[in-house]
């Protein structure tokens, strides 16, 4: 950090500075007293979602004349910066701040005023600047509507630019494997124990409605992260806000980004809740929950590859031990699977901060909004991973799926609507003690002749594609 500084002051007194630094007073109060995590670990996400609120906000005040056509040019040019992902360096604090994150609105107000003065040929030095703060770039806002609409914002963008993506393709790959594998007849397993057979196709099938089902959710839940509080004020009276400036300046926002964001209908359940983002972080642990299952099902079946399952064949990509040559491990499955606990524990921090919502305000949203958005990436970046990676690349080991399902004797329930439970159990009984298929077990007890077991028990058959 540069050792010169210059001094600012707010209405707490005077505050020294680093020289170069575009922030002002309240971010350097901020960033001094909560030096907690690594600094500059608010999500940018969350930044850039400031750029579109006080680009709108600039853009509303002016057109309802609270707002000089002058100050809000320079705010919207600066805006248009941040938006476009530059000076993130100028947003030092950390998420583990003010739970209302009114730190984090103050810098941002900070910055855009002093990058406008110095855009109007000021210096960071001068003690009266072009733009103020509060009086300006905060004009007809408060950190208590801003940054819960910064949340929506980010979140909303985070989840349709890479979350759904992520899983649609995901999907869409089992989708493909599942239509090219659907006659490939293996043998089930039900308590890890074997059971009837299904196809692979079939299997990969279930993979992907439980995807499907994940996308509804989050789609579903997107609807109310779509209300902006912005316009609430302090409370959510709208004190200090002109008159129709909730519904424009939510419109502004829908037009900025192309999203289909709305004012929310009442800004005291939007400013002192968070049910949306309990909803959403809900409905991302959902798909959590099922890409668990999807990943520990793909590691399982294609375990071994010689002494394990080994039904399925995943691409080695790269050494799986510092001491036993030739090893490949199944470390897509295994990444996804951590995201998916990630993204499980990210879930209860949500819940206990959305359920911590006091009176007129909820002051966890630094924490909730941090936890949806790692929740949105990690599942969006893990899914494409795994798709590219593993599951595109995957294919059957034919010989062991026709060497477990020969072995199997839960064929025999297909002779059970012929013959009965007790002789079809009988058959499997004899068949596991004496090491013998089951239609040599069969044969042996005399329930069936050998035409007839080679009719009734067809594993294709049994499975229901045909």
């Amino acid at each position: 950090m540069n050792s010169k500084y210059r001094t600012e002051t707010d209405s707490l007194g005077s505050v020294r500075v680093p020289e170069s630094c575009l922030w002002g007073a309240q971010t350097e109060r901020s960033r001094n007293n909560f030096k907690i995590g690594p600094g500059g670990s608010m999500p940018h996400e969350i930044i850039k979602a400031f750029g579109y609120i006080k680009k709108a906000a600039a853009i509303t005040n002016c057109e309802l004349g609270v707002l000089s056509t002058a100050k809000k040019d320079l705010i919207v040019g600066v805006c248009d910066e941040i938006i476009d992902g530059r000076h993130y360096d100028q947003f030092p604090l950390v998420i583990w701040q003010t739970g209302s994150g009114t730190h984090t609105n103050m810098n941002a107000n900070e910055v855009i005023a002093n990058m406008a003065h110095i855009r109007s040929g000021g210096n960071l030095s001068d003690k009266k600047k072009i733009l103020h703060p509060n009086d300006d770039v905060n004009k007809s806002q408060s950190s208590n509507d801003t940054f819960p609409t910064a949340m929506h914002i980010a979140v909303y963008l985070a989840v349709k630019t890479n979350t759904i993506p992520g899983l649609k393709k995901l999907r869409n790959t089992f989708s493909g494997k599942s239509n090219d594998f659907i006659n490939i007849v293996k043998i089930g397993r039900t308590h890890f124990m074997d059971a009837v057979p299904l196809t692979l196709g079939q299997e990969l099938s279930g993979y992907v409605q439980q995807l499907d089902n994940g996308i509804r959710a989050i789609n579903n839940a997107l609807v109310m992260v779509s209300e902006l509080s912005l316009g609430g004020s302090a409370v959510g009276t709208g004190l200090n806000t002109p008159p129709g400036y909730s519904k424009l300046v939510a419109d502004k926002i829908a037009e900025l980004t192309g999203m289909p964001f709305v004012s929310a209908p009442n800004k005291f359940e939007s400013l002192a809740a968070h049910d949306a983002m309990v909803e959403l972080s809900a409905a991302l642990k959902r798909s959590g929950v099922s890409l668990m299952k999807i990943a520990n099902d793909i590691r399982m079946l294609s375990s071994g590859p010689r002494c394990g399952i080994g039904e399925l064949i995943i691409p080695s990509n790269e050494p799986g031990s510092s001491i036993m040559p030739g090893k490949v491990n199944p470390t897509q499955a295994e990444a996804l699977s951590m995201v998916c606990a990630q993204v499980i524990g990210n879930d209860i921090s949500v819940t206990i901060g959305a359920s911590n919502g006091h009176f007129e305000l909820n002051v966890f949203t630094p924490l909730i909004a941090a936890n949806v958005l790692q929740s949105a990436q990690l599942l969006g970046d893990a899914c494409v991973s795994f798709s590219e990676n593993c599951i595109e690349g995957m294919e059957p080991n034919y010989t062991a799926i026709q060497t477990h399902l020969d072995n199997s004797l839960m064929l025999v329930t297909a002779l059970t609507p012929r013959i009965g439970y007790d002789k079809s159990a009988g058959i499997a009984k004899k068949a596991f003690i004496e090491n013998i298929t089951l239609r040599e077990a069969a044969l042996s007890l005399g329930v069936v002749t050998g035409e007839q077991f080679d009719e009734w028990v067809n594993p294709l058959n049994m499975t229901g594609s045909h």
